[in-house]
């Protein structure tokens, strides 16, 4: 499912029209982005919880030249499901 077909799905379900729907889309990815900017905690109960995560520097290797480089440490966005879909996916 991409946006174009989740827009059409909430608009569905919710009866709103599709650009009610995609607003509201947008505006839940921008307040889960700018709450992970802030490197704040965003939790949906029954869905997942969304957090900013420390990753550690590291030697890896390039794939082409078979040559070893340094990974530098940097903060990456972790998803971690909720029980609710945990189950909805068994």
């Amino acid at each position: 499912m991409n946006k174009a077909e989740l827009v059409e799905e909430v608009a569905d379900q919710t009866g709103l029209t599709k650009r009610v729907s995609r607003e509201a889309i947008d505006a839940i990815i921008s307040a889960i982005t700018d709450s992970l900017a802030r490197e704040e905690r965003v939790t949906l109960v029954g869905f997942g919880s969304f957090q900013v995560m420390q990753r550690k520097a590291r030697r890896g290797r390039n794939p082409q030249t078979g040559r070893e480089l340094q990974i530098p440490a940097k903060k990456v966005p972790k998803f971690k499901a909720g029980r609710g879909l945990r189950e909805a996916v068994e």
